[in-house]
């Protein structure tokens, strides 16, 4: 363990989390989407200018990376390892001290479905690891997960081939994830990545704008019914 981070080191790093401006900018990022400089001022809530300084800070240190596209610039996490800690620090924060903070419909959707860097969190990602527990396709333990050989017949089916996965990155291939809204593990990885991304392909989900959240469509409420045996509500049927 010749790698191990000072306590120095660990401090400079929290301490780049800590300004309040920088965590918006990170929590914003937790969405998985690449976002321009302004589009990150509004999150953190102050100036372009502001958000340069913090944004130049966060890419030294390896926290954000930037990506070019022409004259556009959009920055990203740097990696899937400062998502998880991010995400952690989420997690600590959410089971601290209450605080008064009423629910709003942004909360509740939240609460439904979103992205969780690059895969999916919420009531729906854990309704969706419950069903692939229960037959037998994934087994969630201690952090980790397992794939079976039925289960790898069935994600094939469903249009994600999991050996192809596996030499893509040193990324585990199933990992669990503790979901912060509801303090039950969803799931990650890769596969969790690639269950995202064969959701928004096949348009059973979409992203809302300027959110984290995300909304089931018509076509995907018909597709997890059919193939996962999940009956989602239509949430416009719960408004008078």
């Amino acid at each position: 363990m010749g790698n191990m981070a000072s306590g120095n080191t660990i401090a400079e790093v929290a301490a780049l989390i800590g300004d309040t401006a920088r965590a918006n900018i990170l929590s914003a990022l937790m969405g998985g989407q690449a976002l321009t400089a302004g589009e990150l001022a509004r999150h953190a809530g102050v100036t372009s200018q502001t958000t340069s300084g913090h944004l130049a800070k966060l890419a030294d240190s390896e926290l954000v990376a930037l990506e070019k596209q022409g004259r556009h610039r959009y920055y990203r996490l740097a990696t899937p390892d400062v998502a998880q800690a991010i995400h952690a620090l989420m997690t600590v924060a959410a089971n601290g001290p209450k605080r008064h903070h009423p629910i709003g419909p942004r909360d509740e959707a939240l609460r439904n479905a979103r992205t969780c860097y690059d895969h999916l969190a919420g009531r729906l990602a854990l309704a969706l690891a419950d069903v692939l527990c229960e037959r037998g396709h994934l087994t969630l333990t201690d952090g980790a997960g397992f794939v079976s050989a039925e289960g790898e017949r069935f994600f094939m089916r469903f249009g994600i081939d999991l050996a192809a996965l596996q030499g893509t990155s040193k990324r585990p291939l199933c990992r669990t994830c503790l979901d912060w809204s509801e303090r039950r593990p969803h799931i990650a990885g890769k596969l969790g990545a690639a269950l995202l991304d064969r959701f928004l392909e096949l348009k059973w989900v979409e992203r809302v704008p300027d959110s984290r959240a995300l909304r089931v469509t018509v076509p995907g409420r018909s597709g997890f019914a059919s193939t996962f045996d999940m009956f989602l509500c239509d949430p416009q049927s719960r408004r008078a």
